[in-house]
């Protein structure tokens, strides 16, 4: 099926600034006491801080610099070199997240207990060189790699997220399958396979991916991403859809009207209009609607073919 011309980049926090990193260790003593006191600095983790006016004024894209920031800090307070992972690494790879990491994870052999510091996530594994590659200057495990562990640690909803837009972003599916074969009967590897079933490189944004996992857990088949539906006005894509049902699921996050002039909205109107001309029905989602699959399931009901509706595990937990 043909994609839209112009699709949104699959990283969207891949260019996005590290702060400066100092730590305790090369400064004078008492600097960064007085640089926290008078609000330049922020500590970040023992020993090591960064300069607010380098954070941005989003508070969502600083959070995230301020996760990119303590993985340098561990990486340069870290005797050995540090191999991020799981949520850790989706950041530095610049993958949306569904929730940000409150700890930095990084990857151990069970042979050195490295930093004990109760801020970093470790997870045992026999071979921490295995399944890495280097992003931003840090030593992280591979896209597929970290897919499945956020996939097998995260829940299905956090899961997809990264795996939708680490397809989108050139992430093999048949390495991502072959990884969480080799990983059959470990804990998460359920979660892991019906994540990777279900993963679509069409999804344009994390909201979209939490909207298709709110429509298969509230018991509809998986819609197909980005459908091209032809109208009068031309062709138009819409985020979600069964053609079979010539029904379309439109996702309405808040970066999608923000600041809309009349004319946007208006344009949006016509928009819809035209695909319903077209003999489609459209379905709006908003952020309150994707939260609770339930109440989703009850209004979808009565605007579906008989039967449409089913009770399904796939990503159910």
């Amino acid at each position: 099926m043909p994609r839209r011309l112009s699709a949104p980049d699959p990283l969207p926090y891949a260019r996005l600034a590290i702060p400066a990193v100092f730590l305790d260790r090369e400064i004078a003593p008492g600097v960064a006491r007085a640089q926290v006191t008078r609000g330049a600095w922020l500590r970040i983790r023992r020993g090591a801080y960064v300069e607010t006016a380098e954070l941005d004024d989003d508070v969502h894209r600083r959070a995230r610099q301020l996760v990119l920031a303590t993985a340098v800090a561990v990486d340069l307070q870290t005797s050995a070199t540090a191999v991020f992972s799981h949520a850790t690494a989706a950041a530095i790879w610049g993958l949306p997240l569904y929730r940000l990491p409150e700890r930095t994870h990084i990857l151990v052999s069970s042979s050195r207990a490295g930093d004990t510091s109760r801020d970093i996530a470790r997870h045992d594994v026999g071979k921490p060189t295995e399944g890495i590659a280097e992003r931003r200057g840090l030593v992280v495990t591979t896209l597929e790699r970290t897919v499945v562990d956020c996939a097998r640690t995260l829940d299905a909803r956090g899961g997809l997220v990264v795996a939708d837009a680490a397809l989108a972003a050139g992430a093999r599916r048949d390495v991502l399958e072959t990884l969480v074969a080799a990983a059959r009967g470990g804990r998460g590897v359920r979660c892991a396979r019906d994540v990777v079933a279900a993963a679509d490189d069409g999804a344009e944004s994390a909201g979209e991916s939490v909207a298709r996992w709110s429509l298969i857990r509230a018991g509809l088949p998986a819609p197909v991403t980005q459908v091209p539906v032809g109208t009068h006005l031309g062709t138009f894509w819409v985020d979600l859809g069964w053609p079979a049902w010539r029904m379309a699921a439109e996702y309405d996050g808040v970066a999608k009207y923000g600041g809309a002039t009349t004319a946007i909205v208006l344009a949006e109107k016509r928009r819809q209009d035209a695909i319903e001309e077209a003999g489609w029905r459209v379905i709006r989602l908003t952020a309150a609607d994707v939260r609770d699959p339930i109440a989703l399931a009850r209004r979808l009901r009565a605007r579906l073919p008989p039967g449409a509706l089913r009770r399904t595990r796939v990503l159910a937990d």
